[in-house]
């Protein structure tokens, strides 16, 4: 459930630090009964870069397979790399 916190809670920095690190989520803050900021840990902030840069990767592939672009054999893929960094050698 999102955290909505008005503004004026803004002074007492380490519990909204505190609560932006327990709710691993963004916390909404209003002002005068309206949406204003954003907060939230750079924890979460770091996690949700990265899952949109997920996101914008499998696009780009899904983009490319239906120009027709030809997926890459995942076994071929994996031998390359096995032989690349000498993995899987007895």
């Amino acid at each position: 459930m999102p955290q909505i916190k008005p503004i004026t809670e803004l002074r007492n920095t380490t519990e909204i630090s505190e609560l932006c690190h327990k709710a691993e989520e963004p916390v909404y803050i209003t002002k005068n009964g309206y949406g204003d900021l954003v907060i939230m840990s750079l924890e979460t902030w770091e996690r949700d870069q990265a899952l949109l840069e997920t996101y914008r990767k499998l696009g780009e592939a899904e983009t490319a397979l239906a120009n027709g672009v030809k997926p890459l054999d995942g076994d071929a893929v994996f031998r390359r790399l096995r032989t690349k960094y000498g993995y899987g050698d007895s």
